[in-house]
């Protein structure tokens, strides 16, 4: 294990040190201690930085070692959970000795996180990062749990908990294994986003002519004659140039994804550092649309759909341009940059004349 991430860490050793004056048979104290030591960890993983580069780096080797660092996370959780599932309690001086065993699963886990260097995709960290987080969070919940419920008794939270931390330790088998794999990952769950919300807009539209018929009650739907509730015939006509910019969002997600998937390469820094920073632009798209989609509603501000219209268009633009200049942007993939960059332009343009009298 790598001394200096221990000592940097500053948890390796404190257990023992912490316990040496302690009452024999609480055994509550290396649980405590030990809860303290996952959560240090945890916020160390969360907020620290890898090395940027290493010559000697080997992926595959990686992976099979956080696959095992996350097996004995797993199995430690376990241990622990069974211990304390039924009379009678483990002395101070066992329930030590397991807390220290379980102190070293985790800390051999941030350490071999934190062999993956930056230089193999920030997307594929990111990732990497977040599923340890996950791992220790749960270990550090189900501590709490255990301490917070009677011993000797194995509550429902704790069952819980436990299989949570088997939850995220079974996760490390469907993480992307590099970088292209994982900024794939990272754009389809932008585009459930994206498709989400089209599809919100247009089951309202559908729906009735009243979009907020289904949250108000009888009376309010008799009496009131407020026509700030429903679309007019105008804000109609200005539905249709947004979603089609909403519609571009998608379809470019939609085919950047599949350039990515065809073209997409990691045998380079350039390239690693290009697929890096298709996953940074595109992950703006999501939230414009969503912003977009929800200043359609009535009663319309103009001026407000105008806005973020043109922060959607300038974003799907500048994806469609850094695309562009990207080694998954082939000749072959240029017929759809060139004819969303149009649909966005026309559709851009419809808005701007739709809403010339608010600004």
């Amino acid at each position: 294990m790598d001394s200096v991430l221990l000592s940097g860490l500053g948890i390796a050793g404190n257990m023992s040190a912490d316990n040496s004056s302690l009452d024999p048979g609480d055994v509550t104290v290396p649980l405590r201690n030990l809860r303290n030591s996952v959560q240090c960890v945890r916020d160390r993983v969360r907020d620290g930085e890898s090395k940027e580069c290493n010559e000697d780096f080997n992926l595959q080797q990686f992976w099979d070692t956080l696959g095992q660092a996350f097996k004995a996370a797993s199995q430690g959780a376990t241990k622990l959970s069974l211990v304390f599932s039924k009379p009678p309690l483990p002395s101070a001086q066992d329930c030590e000795r397991l807390a220290d065993s379980i102190e070293k699963n985790v800390l051999t886990l941030a350490t071999v996180y934190y062999w993956l260097p930056k230089s193999q995709g920030i997307t594929l960290r990111r990732i990497a990062r977040d599923a340890t987080v996950q791992v220790l969070e749960g270990i550090s919940q189900l501590i709490e749990v255990i301490l917070n419920t009677p011993l000797q008794s194995l509550s429902q939270e704790q069952l819980t908990s436990t299989g949570g931390v088997w939850s995220s330790c079974d996760y490390i088998h469907r993480l992307p294994q590099d970088n292209q794999a994982a900024v794939l990952s990272v754009m389809a769950s932008y585009s459930a986003v994206v498709k989400d919300a089209i599809e919100e807009m247009e089951q309202a539209q559908a729906d009735s002519q009243d979009p907020f018929s289904d949250v108000l009650d009888d009376d309010d739907l008799d009496s009131r004659g407020n026509q700030d509730t429903y679309w007019s015939e105008e804000d109609k006509q200005l539905m249709a140039p947004c979603q089609g910019l909403m519609k571009a969002g998608k379809a470019c997600l939609k085919k950047l994804s599949g350039a990515v998937k065809a073209h997409g390469k990691v045998d380079s820094p350039e390239c690693i550092a290009q697929l890096d920073d298709l996953a940074d632009i595109t992950k703006e798209i999501s939230p414009n649309v969503d912003d977009l989609a929800l200043s359609l509603y009535p009663p319309m501000n103009y001026a407000g759909v105008r806005l973020n219209a043109a922060r959607l268009a300038s974003v799907v633009k500048k994806v469609l341009e850094i695309t562009k200049s990207s080694h998954v942007c082939p000749e072959a993939e240029l017929a759809w940059v060139q004819f969303l960059d149009g649909a966005v332009q026309h559709n851009m343009q419809k808005v701007k004349n739709l809403t010339q009298n608010s600004i």
